[in-house]
């Protein structure tokens, strides 16, 4: 399958899709996108389905059609679907953003903001990632901090100030109270907010040199597997309950990994993407457990170096 590319004239740094109910049985026709390093910044809406026409194979043939857009102050380097009406953002100006989606897709509004909800002493901190699980999310930043919101709730329901003295670049949900974070040490952290110490649960880490880990994703069915990227194109999948370091890690990239996510509805399937501009699909035979996945090539590979500023499906 070719990607279909559409030229939009600014540089995407996050693509997410619109989350649909499993009962529905069909394939996700929305999409947002989020912008950095532009004169002014945006979060955009996209349909590859009503104005796009899907093939008899499932394969979409018109390029992506922007629904809405809503302005963005900073960079965006996170954006996550809270559910199928709420979208929130982490920006480089240290804000966490929650957008309000209409249902028919041709609006997208400021629902509300936590300015500055990562900084420094005297100056904003960028807010690196933020992970969702309705009505909770989580957001971490270069300053170290872990802090927890209700969607509902305009006050911040619990703030870890020192929970890392490096960037945490990532974070993902393991359970409903416990998130895992990844820093610039090439460290994961576990957090569990039931408990009242701002000490993680548990530290687990790569032997060996400090390689910062970029990204972070949980295994949908098995909670306590995660797979994790860094800055030498190294995946790595981990099993928390056992030892303090992979059980499997490849070569997966010549450049640094910045997104790996298992398939939520076939996690069998991971993707992982990278500086060196390849998108690959790795797979597992049916019923075996992830370390297949890393003793095979990958099923699929598209190689995105020549799109530039360009959204591709």
């Amino acid at each position: 399958m070719d990607p279909i590319a559409k030229y939009i004239s600014q540089k995407i740094s996050k693509a997410r899709w619109r989350p649909i109910s499993p009962a529905l049985l069909q394939q996700p026709e929305v999409f947002a996108t989020g912008s950095w390093d532009n004169e002014s910044n945006s979060v955009s809406i996209w349909s590859v389905g009503e104005h796009g026409v899907c093939s008899t194979d499932g394969e979409f043939d018109e390029e992506p059609q922007l629904l809405c857009a809503s302005q963005h102050a900073g960079d965006v380097l996170d954006l996550q679907f809270l559910d199928q009406d709420r979208l929130v953002s982490a920006s480089s100006s240290g804000a966490v953003t929650i957008f309000k989606l209409q249902p028919d897709c041709q609006a997208l509004s400021l629902a509300h903001v936590w300015e500055r909800a990562h900084r420094y002493p005297c100056d904003n901190a960028p807010c690196t990632a933020v992970v969702c699980r309705s009505p909770e999310l989580v957001s971490v930043g270069e300053d170290g901090r872990v802090t927890l919101y209700k969607a509902d709730q305009t006050e911040v329901v619990r703030v870890i100030e020192n929970a890392d003295s490096s960037t945490i670049h990532a974070v993902t949900f393991l359970r409903t109270t416990e998130v895992l974070t990844v820093n610039s040490i090439g460290q994961l952290k576990m957090w569990d907010f039931r408990q009242q110490s701002d000490s993680p649960a548990q530290i687990l880490s790569l032997t060996g040199d400090r390689v910062p880990l970029h990204c972070v994703d949980k295994h949908p069915n098995q909670q306590h597997i995660v797979a994790t990227g860094g800055q030498d194109g190294m995946l790595c999948i981990w099993d928390v309950r056992q030892g303090n370091t992979p059980f499997s890690l490849i070569e997966a990239h010549s450049a640094e990994m910045w997104e790996v996510h298992f398939h939520p509805s076939n996690p069998n399937h991971l993707f992982t993407c990278s500086e060196d501009g390849s998108l690959l699909h790795w797979e597992t035979t049916s019923g075996s457990d992830m370390s297949t996945l890393l003793q095979s090539k990958p099923k699929l590979h598209h190689n995105c170096s020549n799109i530039n500023n360009n959204v591709a499906v």
